[in-house]
């Protein structure tokens, strides 16, 4: 049974800055509740004292909890570790940066007491992006849900409810290879969209620039589909039966005509035209044969460094939680 009854995942990589911010932002929603809850921060690496900031609070602060990882091992990594951490009959996902209003918290967990196990957070808009990272990432969702097995949520980050069994279900995958929006659509269970309007950032610079949201997009399309690979046969396919075609012309024009045969301008073309299928297909073949190497490891998602709980907050951590990481 959950000891609490709302905990709040926050991951955390260089906030230092927001961090003020967004605990004062949060606190008085929290307050507000009529249920117990406890903050679960997960510092995940930070260079910037944030770590530090947040372990200051400890002595403060009756409902925090900070997961402080060895390394920087990405979001994705950081919030599983945090839900392996989280007690609460529901969690709520947020970024420390007030992109996504702690004050839905209300209208989430209102969702949640109707029967949703998962509440997704859908953007109406996105405030503060550049309308070049807002197209890419409509086209992205769109591209992403026409190939994935599993129907992913469209226009839908991070920020979500999640109901106890629906965060044990999610502690189950052992997947290493995370791609966390398609892992929440991939559990199913009864769930509930709101539509909001996300904010700017409002302290800080964003950690994602765009060699790591096209690493990441890669990751969810190769994780949740085999389609690529189907293309990639389809493309070799087709462009072996336009060289045949194109063989058979040539030798019938020659036969028939007597023209000679197309000199190396031709040649050289074709030459780099077939090459450049063969290293695309052989990169679409790597990102899968990748994935299946990093599985074969066994190397867990992430490890924990400790964990501290503040002191006047109910319950103790135990010498399990202190030692857990996902294997």
């Amino acid at each position: 049974m959950s000891e609490t009854g709302l905990s709040v995942l926050v991951p955390v990589y260089n906030e230092a800055e927001v961090l003020p911010l967004f605990l004062g932002r949060i606190g008085p929603v929290l307050a507000s509740l009529d249920m117990t809850h406890e903050i679960v921060f997960v510092d995940d690496g930070s260079s910037d004292g944030g770590g530090s900031y947040l372990a200051a609070l400890l002595a403060t602060h009756s409902d925090l909890k900070l997961v402080r990882l060895t390394r920087n091992f990405g979001k994705e990594a950081a919030m599983s570790a945090g839900l392996a951490y989280c007690r609460g009959a529901a969690t709520i996902i947020l970024d420390a940066d007030l992109q996504d209003p702690p004050e839905l918290i209300p209208q989430m967990l209102e969702a949640w007491r109707a029967g949703a196990d998962v509440v997704t957070m859908r953007r109406k808009t996105r405030a503060g992006e550049p309308w070049h990272k807002r197209w890419s990432a409509h086209l992205y969702y769109r591209l992403l849900n026409r190939l994935s097995e599993v129907a992913i949520p469209p226009d839908t980050g991070d920020f979500r409810l999640l109901s106890a069994r629906a965060v044990q279900a999610l502690n189950l995958l052992p997947e290493r290879s995370r791609y966390m929006k398609g892992i929440f659509a991939w559990i199913g269970f009864p769930t509930t969209e709101i539509l909001y309007e996300r904010e700017p950032r409002a302290a800080g610079k964003t950690k994602w620039g765009y060699s790591g949201l096209l690493a990441l997009a890669t990751e969810g399309i190769t994780s949740f589909s085999t389609k690529p690979l189907r293309w990639a046969s389809g493309a070799g396919l087709a462009v072996a039966t336009l060289g045949l075609a194109y063989g058979v012309f040539i030798a019938a024009k020659t036969l028939i005509v007597g023209d000679a045969v197309p000199g190396y301008p031709s040649l050289i073309a074709v030459i780099a035209f077939l090459g450049g299928v063969q290293l695309i297909t052989m990169g679409i073949l790597g990102e899968y044969v990748g994935k299946s190497y990093l599985e074969a490891k066994q190397r867990p998602v992430f490890l924990v460094e400790s964990v501290a709980q503040s002191r006047r907050s109910s319950g103790k951590v135990s010498s399990e939680e202190r030692h857990r990481d996902l294997a």
